[in-house]
């Protein structure tokens, strides 16, 4: 038995319920993960809510690292004893063990410990693909970047400047306004203080940005679109205000032709090689100090409901773990 927390119903953070399930051993293709730590995320609350649906009851969580206690057959990549860390489906990382694809595992550098590992993966992995694949950027690209001082945001802000690319964040306060700029952001808009598509204009002489990076929807979507050059990209990968409503193409035209993509980290790492070359990619700038995993919440797994409740508050800044 283990203790994992499951879900009967979607709903607010009440509806999650630590319990003891039957873990079996490992599967055909499997290997057996104890948790040293877990990532909590956004996407998380999306399934807690219905937002993204999931066959009920079920687990939350897609973001793990710990110890390899076993492993079922014909496992390749993973051999026990191995430290690991993983971003993905299947759905069920809020559990202190738990059986997983090997294909889905990655062997940790000694340089890089769990409590960072499960920081890290999903929002470093974002922003890899996102940076580097979405919209593959070069020294001297602008872009706007949303949430910047959530944990994607102040991951992009480093990797962004090891870039050399210039990054414009929104926060939502001046102490996130400071937590950003100290990351790296050459330039950093207070929502709640100033039009953040007009600032983009005056910063940017009035071109506009090459892309924009948008985690939150609906409420900055079309100030988004507004702040983009001609031929720019719209990247909208998150829904934290709510998913964004229907709108015409021609919204696009009018503004010089944009691009527009709703990408999902399961897409860009479908293919093992691809999963393999992005993690070389993010273990690299985080052993190198370069790219520092900013781990400002840690809760025991027991207080999941306070974790989910604090952040779908706003009230969370850089990355935030559960300990089993």
């Amino acid at each position: 038995m283990t203790k994992a927390i499951r879900i009967n119903r979607v709903g607010g953070p009440e509806v999650m319920e630590l319990v003891d399930v039957e873990l079996g051993p490992p599967g055909r293709g499997e290997a057996q993960v104890r948790h040293a730590a877990i990532g909590l995320n956004f996407i998380d609350v999306y399934f807690r809510t219905g937002l993204y649906p999931q066959p009920l009851p079920g687990g939350l969580g897609m973001e793990g690292a710990g110890v390899v206690e076993a492993v079922g057959e014909g496992v390749t990549e993973v051999q026990v004893g191995d430290r690991v860390a993983y971003a993905g489906r299947p759905i069920g990382a809020y559990a202190e063990a738990r059986n997983m694809p090997a294909s889905q595992l990655l062997v940790l550098p000694e340089k890089i410990g769990f409590d960072t590992a499960a920081a890290m993966m999903l929002q470093g992995l974002t922003v890899q693909y996102l940076f580097h694949r979405t919209v593959p950027l070069k020294a001297g690209d602008t872009i706007l970047f949303h949430a910047a001082a959530g944990g994607v945001g102040l991951i992009a802000c480093q990797w962004a400047r090891v870039m050399g690319v210039t990054l414009i964040g929104t926060v939502g306060s001046e102490g996130k306004a400071a937590l950003a700029t100290e990351n790296g952001a050459h330039h950093v808009i207070n929502y709640n203080q100033e039009n953040f598509t007009e600032r983009v204009r005056e910063i940017t002489g009035g071109k506009g940005v090459a892309a924009v990076y948008d985690s939150i929807g609906k409420d900055t979507f079309i100030g988004s679109l507004d702040c983009l050059q001609p031929l720019g990209t719209m990247v909208s990968f998150g829904n934290a205000s709510g998913p964004v409503p229907p709108f015409s193409l021609n919204e696009l035209a009018s503004r010089g032709s944009l691009f527009i993509t709703r990408p999902s980290l399961m897409s860009y790492m479908a293919r093992r090689e691809d999963l393999e070359a992005a993690a070389r990619s993010l273990f690299g700038v985080v052993a190198s100090g370069e790219v520092k995993i900013d781990i400002r919440q840690r809760y025991a797994l027991a207080d999941v409901a306070r974790a989910h409740t604090e952040l779908e508050a706003r009230q969370t800044t850089g990355s935030s773990i559960l300990l089993p």
